[in-house]
């Protein structure tokens, strides 16, 4: 049963519900994944390469600010969205045929 972490008495609630949060991450991390298929396809067809420098300093930067604005690390979060972002340009030059 999903409850908050005030709400959790037992650490089998705590662990319970740490599962359950890391289950819908991971709905959304196949949502995000979806889009990244879908971009290769929109940038082969406009000739975009796989790697914007610019796009992936905003989506680092939109990291941090989400981040940080939940009460979070935003250096931490940050680099988890770098190694996001690079698998996410290594697949996109795989699918363009820029490697």
């Amino acid at each position: 049963m999903a409850k908050t972490a005030a709400e959790c008495t037992t650490m089998a609630e705590i662990r319970e519900n740490i599962d359950r949060i890391d289950r819908a991450l991971m709905s959304l991390f196949a949502e995000r994944w979806s889009f990244i298929g879908r971009a290769a396809e929109i940038k082969a067809d406009l000739g975009i390469p796989a790697d914007v420098p610019e796009r992936v300093k905003e989506v680092r930067d939109n990291a941090r600010r989400n981040a940080e604005a939940q009460g979070l690390d935003g250096d931490f979060y940050e680099e988890i969205w770098a190694q996001l972002i690079a698998r996410a340009i290594a697949h996109e030059k795989e699918r363009l045929g820029e490697e």
